[in-house]
């Protein structure tokens, strides 16, 4: 099966999740994208807050182009509220330009407007890749979460979250999710709005035949990426008995899978690892967490396992 690491072209490193001066972040759009540029992203979104207090902004960025760094167009989407009464922040990449705005004033659910499930659904029909926003910031609950049927993926990390309120893991509702058998990829994102050391800190590595915004947006669809805050895996092979993980300088390779299942493996500088799958006997899906010296992590996507 295809996956991040056999799939045609090469990686292309971007981050999905962004704010300019358009909504709430304190930089232009053209100088946050020559900062990712100038940090060696071969591409990013602006996706600044789509609602009306910021007259629906889905900001341009083409024009910030070069032969090695693209933009692809996106916004973060809000409308309807969750269980704990807040809005909906839905992450949508590669987005028309006349995509239609809900009826979201503000940073607060109003009565009659469009749920979240609704507005993820259109953003799909309508082309884009569709992530759920931070869940652990937002205190989303499973329930919550199994209502967006169009997303594609979770930010399981999110860096702005992590430097904000140290809550930047979306793993726990994403692994939930896969045991109720979505089969949801994962994204690790900035969230940057340049006001804290909230930038270049969780990364997508995209793998594609070229640097295009479609191109891109497809791979993104078929997940066709892993995410990190540094490491790099290069190899993910899931085997009858054990996953075989090649990598980046490591000091622990870790594989997760259903309730319980997990198994690690630690030592120095390690750019291979096998490990076991014994504890994975009712697993239907595995992941991989590479940790370097730094502690920083690295993150494949689920890898769906025959005959379950």
């Amino acid at each position: 099966m295809t996956n991040a690491f056999t799939a045609p072209g090469r990686f292309f490193r971007g981050n999905l999740h962004t704010h300019s001066t358009r909504s709430d972040g304190i930089l232009e759009p053209e100088e946050v994208c020559r900062r990712y540029r100038a940090e060696g992203y071969d591409f990013m979104a602006l996706t600044d807050h789509f609602i009306g207090a910021y007259d629906y902004p889905m900001v341009d960025t083409r024009a910030f182009r070069s032969k090695d760094f693209t933009t692809i167009i996106g916004a973060e989407l809000h409308s309807g509220a969750t269980a704990n009464g807040e809005l909906w922040h839905i992450l949508a990449v590669g987005l028309p330009f006349d995509f239609t705005p809900p009826d979201a004033p503000g940073f607060h659910p109003v009565e009659g407007m469009e749920s979240g499930p609704d507005i993820a659904r259109r953003a799909r029909d309508a082309g884009a890749f569709v992530a759920v926003a931070h869940p652990q910031w937002s205190g989303l609950t499973l329930a919550d979460a199994l209502t967006i049927e169009a997303a594609h993926a979770v930010e399981i990390y999110n860096h702005g979250c992590w430097a904000g309120c140290d809550r930047a893991d979306g793993w726990a509702i994403n692994d939930l999710l896969l045991s109720e058998g979505r089969r949801l990829s994962a994204v690790a994102t900035d969230d940057a709005h340049f006001s804290e050391p909230d930038h270049f800190g969780g990364w997508v590595m995209v793998r594609a035949e070229e640097n295009d915004p479609d191109a891109l947006v497809a791979a993104l669809k078929a997940g066709h990426n892993y995410s990190t805050q540094g490491p790099e895996i290069r190899r993910v092979e899931v085997t009858d008995k054990t996953v075989e993980v090649e990598c980046s300088a490591a000091v622990s390779v870790i594989v997760q899978g259903f309730g319980q299942a997990a198994r690690a493996v630690h030592g120095l500088s390690m750019t291979r690892a096998s490990v076991g799958l014994e504890r994975f006997w009712k697993s239907p899906w595995v992941r991989v967490t590479v940790v370097d010296s730094a502690g920083r992590r690295a993150w494949s996507n689920p890898v769906w396992r025959e005959g379950f």
